[in-house]
């Protein structure tokens, strides 16, 4: 089990973002993070990130408690989130290089990264002149420069459109590792995931494999399944 999740709270104020959480993650697998904006999703994955404290419960990370901030634990994670940054004004490849040099990695590896994630041809563009998909991609091999065993996606295809969208599947498809997924898109979340939680005002309401959970509320599909669940 590389993560474990016990009755994982956490509050701003008067909000309880998250309450009262339990879950885990297998090695391995492509695990998806459903829910409605607040619902308390990006709270949690910051928390077993070890961005962000809880206020009780227990959390564990390939064993190891993530706050304090591990940086040997970190440094076996990659994250990859909606705000990502670059050096905008290198060619992908000399972003990739220097993110490779931040992480002590052979600067070999940024080419590695960058034909795992179709790239290859516009090693050579500064990031300002690529795409929105281009830059999707480049930050996810942001994330992986340094070969991290457990990665969180936090809506890498936002903002795309469908084709885009989809030709993204096929890279997420192939990833190396264990995946922690966020997303809006629950045709995405049916066709990738595994198994997905549904988190609905802090708590986890479902969790199973997509086909699992349709089958179990007799739901056409997992959009059916979603709706369902976040309207009760």
């Amino acid at each position: 089990m590389i993560i474990q999740v016990e009755d994982l709270r956490k509050r701003y104020g008067a909000r309880q973002a998250v309450d009262g959480v339990t879950l885990s993650v297998n090695e391995g697998e492509f695990f998806g993070l459903l829910g409605p904006n607040g619902a308390g999703k990006s709270t949690l994955v910051e928390i077993v990130e070890g961005l962000r404290r809880a206020d009780s419960g227990t959390v564990r990370v390939f064993g190891k408690t993530p706050w304090p901030r591990d940086l040997d634990l970190l440094a076996r994670l990659g994250i990859q989130t909606q705000s990502s940054s670059f050096f905008v004004r290198h060619t992908a490849r000399e972003h990739l290089r220097r993110v490779a040099a931040l992480h002590r990695v052979s600067r070999d590896r940024a080419d590695e990264v960058l034909k795992l994630v179709g790239l290859e041809d516009s090693a050579n563009t500064r990031v300002e002149k690529l795409s929105g998909g281009q830059r999707q991609r480049l930050a996810i091999a942001s994330a992986l420069t340094h070969d991290p065993e457990l990665l969180f996606l936090d809506e890498p295809t936002a903002a795309l459109d469908p084709l885009a969208r989809k030709q993204l599947w096929g890279l997420l498809k192939s990833l190396p590792g264990t995946i922690v997924y966020t997303t809006h898109h629950l045709d995405e979340a049916e066709a990738l995931c595994d198994r997905v939680a549904i988190i609905q005002s802090g708590r986890i309401v479902a969790v199973d494999s997509p086909a699992g959970l349709c089958e179990r509320i007799g739901a056409a599909s997992l959009e059916d399944a979603y709706l369902r669940l976040v309207a009760a």
